[in-house]
């Protein structure tokens, strides 16, 4: 029995060290708060189509690494136990779910991300991981340095960007004072790696982390590089605490012990109420620099000051740096009319002419006129010397002249009488300035004293300061003149003293004269005179006596003087009829050619850029975006004549954003204040509403275009969000406006969406738009483009409406022969062919009279030649024909185009009465030919009636052949050849100005 109880008695024992070795499992977790911050801005969503692409593959790398965050073991038998939760953002910041065990809310937390729908506006990153670490702090676990959070994002933007919370690097480097690890994870392997590194508290924690790879496994890679790098740091602090073995029994109190460290900061407590309001603090320590603020307005002018003191002399400033450049003024006013110019430069010389037959013999004229005053004599001699006049009376003392170079020094003269010293008058008070008295007449000079003896130079004294000035003191007698010292330094500019007071008058007395000095010695004479001038010519001299007989002539005499002008003969006979005038259309054509005004210039237009000013283009690019506004508005003012103006052309511009967030600037008062408000515009940085704002501005500024001339031009990346905007693109088409649109590249590269940029400018539209696709803002100033879009923008030109009309008084048969050799080339050709339509167009449409008919046939040569339209009165026809026409590129025959006009045009025998003309293209080149033979051609076709008209275009030219063609075989006329030859510096001149009406002209004559 007393076993028994004894075994009863062990077991309790062993039951009650069994339940006392009994462990609390919560001892032994050790938990981690991982925190997900996911960017759904409008730079990711639009970054593929469709918007909802890289935002899935967010939600799907998020709930991969959920289901990754499993319970794990430490050697120190600590378990790892995940606490989670997750935001996204964009502007704003929305929490999906807060921290929270993996244990009960895996499920939970999964379910709310799937819910994350994008906003896709602004992306303000520094503000959500603010968020997130307040969310870790608040909610978190004990464990300080066991926090984390994953951040998501493409690390945009870049640069440029107000962030509202202090910037990426001011919120890592709060996570780091609060023990928080921010890992920075991109959506895609080509982001900007420097932003991300940034948000990055540690480089360990920005490898080449991705969330939206098309690979599973790169982001399961990302998923357990970080995971490992969480458990390899959280092993030290889980395992820092050792385990503890059973208790024995309480042991005795022990000695107090040191005062331990300070604890580690505590868990934020919940918001308590508002305080009362403390005293004031110590001033804190000067703060950063700030940003540099936007201009103020302008203040109102203040009232005038007091007049200023004149201050001190300054001394001289810097030179400043040279100001920019100012912007173009606007087109002056039309200046009147100028001079005539200068006479042109001298002509080559033409070939000389015949010379003409000797005229009669004048009569002798009438006596001339009287001739004029004759040459004034030669001086005569000069007079003997006359007696010296009576002695004047002294005049007034002279000013004191400039002093005059030192002279000689002269022999001492006799030193004089000291004169008395006169009484010393009393100073007399100083009386007011008189007012400046006119100048006296200038006295006699008064002659020149003899020089005393230079006395002995002094010792230099040291240079005193400069005193104050004293009294005047009595005048002493005269010294010696010393020897000229070295000019000392200028002295201190003294203060300037106040004005003494008046002396009393003065009483003195004027002395008497003193005597006359006695004469001083002869001095020694002068240096010999300089050769005098030579004297006048002397009198003609007798004819001498005649010498002897010689009957050999002697040698020619020099040429004699040009002798007077003869008396005017008798007016000669009347010479042949000149050269036809310049007819109107000549005249039209010098006036295009002189005046500016007479140019087609760039219809009146209403001119609105709309430009895309969201996250996806960038600071950078929006600010070229205003670059390329204003140089369009530059250009449009100095190469196409454009005003800009209230009452003439507008221009306007609209910026958007996101919904709601437009802006526009309108032409209000002038183009400069206009122009500046543009460089005023921010980047607003939100998502891409292009169809809202095309509706905005359609109700804003697009309704008051009033000019025939509308041009909408689009700036954007072309990704607008069309699933939130519910405007259509095309909201601008049907509206009488041509819209263009101009496509660029955004900032990762990514190509317009050319079905948008298509929408956007009316491609189905009556009125058409035009589009440009860039590969990068950069490209908008771009000369090349800035020529091409300007161009399209003044499409509608206003040209000067001046007529030249012509008419046929006969019915006329006309045919024009193009030259289509290789000499020409095809480009020449094809603008040949433009010019014979026009001449065409002028003969067919003519002024006629009743019964009167015009024809007009069309053909071509080279090597042979060839029709390609025969006589026709039909336009149209004619028209097809010689568009349709080929380039020959053969070699130059002229005589068979001249045989080919007299076989094509009715001969002398038609009974009908018509006129035949032959219009030739023709540089006076060709092979095979010679003077004569094309002479004897020309002639047939003069001998058949048929009139020549030549059309030579270049420089390179055969002058003698052209001479001929136009001389109908004959002696040269110059009057005919002048009317029936036509030439142009090249074949591009042949569509400028009004030459083709001056050729029609003549040939309707």
């Amino acid at each position: 029995m007393e076993t028994f109880r004894c075994l009863l008695v062990l077991l309790c024992v062993l039951l009650a060290g069994a339940q006392q070795r009994k462990i609390d499992p919560r001892a032994t977790d050790c938990p981690v708060d991982l925190y997900f911050v996911l960017d759904t801005s409008e730079s990711v969503a639009l970054r593929q189509k469709p918007p909802n692409y890289y935002i899935d593959q967010i939600k799907d790398f998020t709930k991969l690494f959920i289901d990754e965050l499993q319970e794990m073991r430490h050697p120190c038998d600590r378990i790892v136990k995940w606490n989670s939760g997750a935001l996204h953002y964009s502007d704003d910041v929305i929490i999906v779910r807060e921290l929270s065990s993996l244990e009960t809310q895996r499920s939970a937390l999964k379910a709310s991300i799937d819910g994350i729908s994008y906003i896709g506006k602004g992306t303000h990153t520094d503000c959500a991981i603010k968020r997130g670490l307040a969310e870790l702090l608040i909610g978190g676990s004990h464990y300080n340095e066991n926090k984390y959070i994953v951040v998501v994002t493409d690390g945009h933007p870049i640069t440029g960007y107000k962030e509202p919370c202090g910037g990426v690097q001011e919120a890592a480097n709060e996570a780091k004072q609060h023990g928080v690890k921010v890992f920075a994870v991109a959506i895609s392997p080509d982001q900007e790696d420097t932003r991300l590194s940034v948000i990055a508290t540690n480089q360990n924690y920005r490898q080449n982390f991705t969330a939206a790879d098309n690979t599973r496994s790169s982001k399961m890679e990302t998923i357990g590089k970080i995971i490992e790098i969480i458990t390899n740091e959280t092993r030290d602090v889980c395992c820092s605490f050792d385990c503890n073995a059973p208790g024995g029994p309480k042991g005795p109190d022990g000695e107090r012990g040191a005062k331990g460290e300070a604890g580690r900061p505590g868990m934020p407590g919940e918001k308590g109420d508002i305080g009362p309001k403390g005293v004031i603090g110590d001033p804190g320590p000067v703060g950063y620099s700030g940003m540099k603020g936007d201009s103020g307005p302008r203040g109102e002018k203040g009232e005038r000051g007091f007049k200023g003191f004149k201050g001190d002399k300054g001394q001289r400033g810097r030179d400043g740096i040279d100001g920019q450049k100012g912007e173009a003024g606007f087109p002056g006013l039309p200046g009147c009319k100028g001079d005539p110019g200068p006479d042109g430069q001298q002509g080559e010389p033409g070939p000389r002419g015949d010379p003409g037959p000797y005229g009669q013999k004048g009569a002798k004229g009438d006596p001339g006129l009287d001739g004029e005053k004759g040459r004034p004599g030669n001086y005569g001699t000069l007079g003997p010397r006359g007696d010296p006049g009576p002695t004047g009376p002294d005049g007034d003392k002279g000013e004191r002249g400039d002093d005059g170079p030192p002279g000689q020094d002269g022999r001492p003269g006799e030193a004089g009488q000291i004169g008395e010293k006169g009484e010393i008058g009393s100073r007399g008070i100083r009386g007011p300035r008189g007012e400046p008295g006119e100048p006296g007449p200038r006295g006699e000079q008064g002659r020149e004293g003899q020089t005393g003896d230079n006395g002995d130079p002094g010792e230099p004294g040291r240079t005193g300061s400069p005193g104050y000035r004293g009294d005047e003191g009595l005048p002493g007698p005269e010294g010696s003149k010393g020897q000229k010292g070295i000019k000392g330094a200028p002295g201190d500019r003294g203060q300037m003293g106040d004005r003494g007071d008046d002396g009393p008058p003065g009483n003195g007395t004027t002395g008497c004269h003193g005597f006359q000095g006695s004469r001083g010695q002869i001095g020694d004479p002068g240096e010999p005179g300089t050769i005098g001038t030579p004297g006048p010519k002397g009198d003609d001299g007798e004819p001498g006596d005649p010498g002897p007989d010689n009957n050999d002539p002697g040698p020619p005499g020099p040429k004699g003087a040009k002798g007077h002008r003869g008396p005017e003969g008798n007016p000669g006979p009347p010479g042949p009829p000149g050269p036809p005038g310049t007819d109107e259309c000549e005249i039209l054509d010098i006036i295009m050619k002189l005046c500016s005004c007479c140019e087609c210039k760039c219809a009146t237009v209403d001119l609105a850029f709309i430009v895309d000013s969201s996250e996806s283009i960038g600071t950078t690019n929006f600010a070229l975006a205003k670059d390329f506004i204003i140089t369009v508005i530059d250009r449009l003012i100095k190469d196409e004549k454009v005003k800009f103006a209230v009452n003439d052309s507008t221009v306007s511009v609209v910026q958007y954003s996101g919904s709601k967030a437009q802006e526009v600037v309108e032409l209000t008062t002038n183009i400069t204040h206009f122009k500046q408000l543009v460089r005023e515009l921010n980047w607003l940085a939100e998502a891409t509403y292009t169809g809202e704002a095309l509706d905005y501005a359609l109700t804003t500024t697009l309704n008051k275009m009033t000019k025939p001339n509308k041009v909408v031009l689009v700036l954007t990346d072309g990704r607008s969000d069309v699933i939130r905007d519910k405007v259509p693109l095309d909201v601008l088409c049907g509206k009488d406006f041509q819209v263009g649109g101009v496509g660029v590249k955004d900032y990762s590269g990514r190509q317009p969406n050319q079905e948008q940029l298509e929408s956007v400018v009316c491609k189905n539209d009556p009125k058409p738009g035009f589009s440009f696709v860039l590969e990068n803002f950069a490209e908008l100033l771009d000369d090349n483009f800035l020529q091409n879009l300007t161009a399209k923008i003044c499409q509608e030109k206003r040209c000067p409406d001046y007529k030249c009309p012509i008419s046929f008084t006969q019915s006329t048969d006309i045919l024009v022969m193009m030259d289509s050799s290789a000499s020409v080339g095809q480009k020449n050709f094809e603008q040949s062919k433009t010019f014979v339509k026009r001449l065409a167009e002028r003969f067919l449409m003519a002024e006629k009279q009743r019964g009167i008919s015009v024809r007009v046939a069309v053909g071509q040569y080279s090597r042979s030649s060839s029709m390609d339209q025969p006589m026709t009165t039909n336009f149209t026809e004619l028209s097809y024909k010689v568009q349709e026409a080929s380039f020959q590129n053969d070699g130059t025959n002229v005589l068979d185009a001249l045989q080919f006009g007299i076989r094509n045009l009715p001969g002398r025998g038609d009974a009908s009465g018509r006129k035949r003309k032959l219009v030739l293209f023709s540089d006076g080149r060709s092979q095979g030919v010679t003077e004569a033979v094309l002479q004897k051609r020309v002639s047939e076709v003069a001998d058949t009636g048929i009139e020549l008209f030549v059309i030579s275009a270049g420089n390179q030219v055969n002058e003698a052949n052209l001479r001929t063609l136009v001389s109908r075989g004959r002696q040269v006329d110059n009057s005919y050849a002048q009317r029936h030859l036509f030439r142009v510096t090249d074949y591009p001149s042949l569509l400028r100005g009004v030459f083709y009406q001056t050729v029609s002209r003549r040939v309707s004559i």
